[in-house]
Order: structure tokens, then sequence, then C-alpha cells
């Protein structure tokens, strides 16, 4: 079972009060709440094992939430697949726990879509997310005392804000990440 599957549960009491934000029930949508400029973050650390769960609404990712209906859309969902499977590039993490990607997961309607694929775009109110999976297994996990987000902060300056959860060796936390402040310690 993994390990982040259980963590909105054990972190529910932990949850932050959204500010202006919206419920949506969009079919797809891989968030609790979509508000633009914000993302959530799931890290769970047991032994040596790091996980790592990251959702977004793809505007704060792409610039826009609609199947790619240009060449220069379809470019760009094609690089943002690019950013979002190398990890390493968005979080940093301290290269003395030497940890190494064993698994990663790439989820949203817009991986799949075609120019006619999103049938709620032709109303105009849709909302598509992004949900992205990293496992990492670290060689010296007593040496992971945190992680950076400042480079996701960086590849994506829509994405104001991270809302993180966590489970590691001292307990369970919630917060959030910043570009300002963007290390969260383990």
């Amino acid at each position: 079972m993994r390990l982040l599957l259980v963590l909105p549960f054990l972190l529910s009491p932990l949850a932050i009060a959204g500010e202006h934000e919206h419920e949506h029930a969009h079919a797809h949508a891989s968030l609790d709440r979509h508000e633009h400029g914000v993302a959530a973050l799931d890290v769970a650390l047991e032994g040596a094992t790091l996980e790592l769960e990251l959702r977004s609404p793809a505007a704060n990712l792409l610039g826009f939430e609609h199947a790619p209906r240009s060449a220069e859309e379809r470019q760009r969902l094609a690089r943002l697949q690019e950013q979002l499977g190398r990890p390493q590039a968005l979080f940093a993490l301290p290269a003395a726990a030497d940890c190494r990607l064993t698994g990663q997961q790439l989820d949203s309607p817009l991986f799949a879509a075609t120019d006619h694929a999103h049938a709620h775009d032709e109303h105009g109110g849709s909302h598509s997310d992004i949900s992205v999976h990293y496992r990492f297994a670290c060689r010296a996990p007593a040496a992971l005392d945190g992680l950076d987000a400042a480079p996701l902060f960086r590849a994506f300056p829509a994405t104001t804000r991270l809302q993180v959860q966590l489970i590691g060796p001292h307990g369970q936390q919630g917060g959030e990440l910043r570009a300002g402040a963007s290390r969260l310690a383990l």
C-alpha cells in the first residue's frame, strides 16, 4: 500500500482552511479544491522511502486548463511532461541522502487529450488538474533533513503557494511553502 494513500486521512485535522477557495466537482479533478496559484504537496518519509505527490491546477503549470488547441499548446504540454519527469530539477534534496528516483506517475486528462477529447472545453467552464507521484529510495535517509521547492517555484512562477502535508520521522505536520520560504524540514 502506498504511504501517500493514507496521508490525507491522517492529516485531516491539520487541514488548512481555504482562503477564497471553491469546491468543484469536475470528474477528472485530482484536487479537493481548485485555486489558481495554489498547489498541494504530500510528503511521506518512511525508512529509506520518500514519496512526494504534487497536485496542481493545470493553469499553474501550463497557463491553460483546456485540451491543447494549437501546436504551441501541444508543445507546452509536451515540455511540461518532460519537466515533471525530472523531479530532481523541481525538488532539491540533500545530496548526502543519496536519493534515487524509483518510480513516478503523471496523471491528468490533458496528457491523453486530443483536440476533441475534452468535451467540457466546448462548454467553457472546465478545470483540469495535474497530479504527479514520485517515489525515491534514499541510501542515507538520516541525511534527508529537508527538501527545497525553490526550483519548482522558479520553473512554475504561476504557482505561488504549496499547501504541504507531511508524515515523517518526527510525526505529522501541515504547512505552506512559498517562493521566499520554500524549504520543508523533514
